[in-house]
């Protein structure tokens, strides 16, 4: 069987890339520290992103209901672009670049992160969602292509990954996902015993008060 240059050349782009993103791997740490103090008080973290960079958000927030590798309470993550009846009614009403941001004003608490991915950085609802997320307290990350970008420079931090083409970056941005939920889960573990929070069945405890 014969394989044509693309498909080896696509695997030399996303090897070439890896070795650069390497170095980005104290940024991913420090986001699944950071969500590590977050989450387990009863904090959220709200995750958004168009086509196949919705997928790498939903994929996201699943780790963190769910599990990643080993059992642990659940916590509260939402990829805003799977409530397909919110977005197709904000899209009709107030039109398609409100489509995020209105539900960071409905679902965001001070102290909550919101996690953008996009592989231009260049997305208007992404970016209206960072202004919303910023004026409403939230921490704002974003996942992009090369820097510079528009959300990269409207985010509290950012992970630029430089590579050619959108697939590769969509690529490491699924690694930087389970580098992120890695770190988190680690973090977790290391933890006091009595910082922990636990799943008792009884719904979200912690700080958190007005309810959601």
């Amino acid at each position: 069987m014969t394989v044509h240059p693309p498909v080896t050349g696509h695997c030399d782009e996303l090897q070439d890339a890896l070795g650069a993103f390497r170095a980005s791997a104290h940024v991913t740490a420090r986001w699944g520290e950071r969500l590590a103090e977050v989450l387990p008080g009863g904090g959220r973290l709200l995750a958004a992103g168009n086509g196949g960079s919705a997928a790498q958000a939903q994929h996201l927030t699943a780790e963190l209901v769910g599990r990643y590798r080993d059992d642990r309470p659940a916590f509260s993550a939402i990829a805003l672009h799977a409530d397909t009846s919110s977005t197709t009614a904000i899209a009709n009403d107030y039109g398609v670049d409100a489509v995020f941001a209105r539900q960071v004003r409905a679902h965001g608490r001070p102290g909550d992160v919101l996690m953008l991915l996009s592989t231009s950085g260049a997305s208007a609802n992404l970016l209206s969602a960072a202004d919303a997320a910023r004026a409403a307290g939230l921490r704002v990350w974003a996942l992009t292509g090369p820097a510079p970008n528009p959300l990269m420079a409207g985010s509290d931090e950012a992970l630029c990954v430089e590579a050619p083409t959108a697939a590769t970056v969509q690529e490491l941005h699924l690694v930087a996902v389970h580098m992120v939920c890695a770190a988190f889960d680690a973090a977790l573990d290391a933890a006091p015993e009595d910082g922990r929070r636990r799943d008792t069945g009884t719904g979200h405890g912690g700080g958190r008060t007005g309810g959601r």
